[in-house]
């Protein structure tokens, strides 16, 4: 999720502040403890602060962390899951740390369906996600996990998923869903196939063997992937999105980092994997024509996709539904989100103030710092929503 402009991030976080829905309204019972009321007013505050950027295409990523209302507390987190975030999340629990004299846990990465398995287990205090809980999972995290209280999703970045190939004297190639479905579904097995010849016109493509790169493990990157194709390429994608990689053929490798990897060493391949991995290995990438022309991938680009999406979180949830099938000129349609899966009440010792501070960190000062670590911040509408969410945990 690497994003090196700073016109591009400007360009997501004012489109994303004029257009993300905002989530249903928090109906649990409020206390009259003076330690809560204070926070509840630090999050009106934020959120009102955070609304006027909003209101002016400034990105709420302005927010600070004592100004939301948020204090340092010390003590250890485990965590684990979504690769996408790998870096972001080292660099987060390393100034956390610095700031509060804290003493967090390195983050356990291993992909998404990790995290959530570790979670649900009790074997991590947070878990990242690139996918939210779905309705199983959460049951199973409410009974099981939380005490009875409710798993919550909160995103905390954005960022595209990019469709890097490995062709020698290809510098431009164009993909569909369709064409991408036949790549990775195993019925296009040559890179000058007619299907991609087509869209291509003018490109002298190689007669090689196409060699599809996919995540080993579970992965929300796979399940964002295979959504897409699924919403995009209509009957041309047959196999079941989820985090399993289940579509025949092609080669696996572990992490985003195996796949970036992958793709740069093999002549012929492709694969989907997150921007940032893709320009460390210095990786061509895709444009893609979901039926409104082809769209370059750029921070810009990428931008306009998050205005498709809404909040279908309810309460302090804020899962978000992604338009994947957007013909929209000017966007690039293929991204993720990245969650962090917390119990909203429940946890226990010093575990919820400490996931309080930490995620109240990540919401606010954390933000400023993305550009600088190959992703995106959270539009404005979205991270006033993240603050006040955080601030109810316990």
């Amino acid at each position: 999720m690497k994003i090196t402009r700073m016109s591009g991030l400007l360009a997501i976080m004012a489109v994303g502040a004029l257009t993300l829905s905002a989530c249903g309204s928090d109906t649990n019972t409020a206390t009259s403890s003076t330690s809560e009321a204070t926070a509840s007013s630090a999050a009106a505050s934020a959120m009102s602060g955070a609304s006027t950027a909003a209101s002016s295409g400034m990105s709420a990523a302005t927010a600070t962390f004592e100004g939301s209302g948020f204090s340092c507390a010390t003590g250890s987190l485990r965590s684990s899951g979504s690769t996408a975030q790998g870096k972001v999340m080292e660099q987060w629990i390393s100034d956390f740390n610095s700031k509060c004299n804290a003493n967090l846990n390195a983050y356990g990465g291993g992909g998404s369906g990790k995290g959530i398995a570790d979670f649900i287990a009790n074997q991590v205090d947070f878990a990242g996600s690139d996918s939210a809980l779905n309705a199983d999972q959460a049951s199973q995290a409410k009974s099981t996990r939380c005490a009875g209280n409710d798993a919550i999703n909160l995103p905390m970045v954005t960022g595209p998923i990019a469709l890097a190939y490995n062709l020698s004297g290809v510098d431009k190639l164009i993909l569909t869903p369709e064409v991408l479905a036949g790549i990775f579904g195993g019925t296009i097995a040559n890179w000058n196939d007619p299907k991609i010849a087509a869209v291509n016109p003018g490109v002298t493509l190689p007669n090689l063997a196409i060699q599809a790169v996919h995540r080993a493990e579970d992965s929300g990157t796979t399940e964002n992937f295979t959504k897409y194709l699924a919403a995009a390429a209509g009957g041309e994608w047959t196999a079941a999105p989820g985090k399993s990689w289940t579509a025949p053929g092609g080669v696996a490798a572990q992490g985003s980092d195996g796949v970036s990897k992958q793709i740069k060493s093999t002549v012929g391949s492709i694969g989907y994997v997150e921007w940032g991995f893709a320009q460390d290995d210095g990786l061509s990438v895709a444009q893609i024509d979901n039926g409104g022309g082809a769209v370059e991938l750029t921070a810009e680009s990428a931008g306009q996709a998050v205005a498709t999406a809404t909040v279908v979180g309810t309460g302090k949830d804020l899962a978000l539904k992604l338009d994947y099938a957007t013909k929209t000129p000017g966007v690039y349609p293929v991204i993720l989100v990245t969650y962090e899966i917390v119990c909203s009440a429940g946890n226990t010792g010093d575990t919820g103030p400490l996931l309080k501070s930490f995620l109240g960190y990540t919401s606010t000062d954390g933000q400023a710092s993305l550009n600088e670590l190959g992703a995106a911040p959270l539009p404005a509408s979205i991270q006033t929503q993240v603050i006040a969410s955080v601030q109810t945990i316990s």
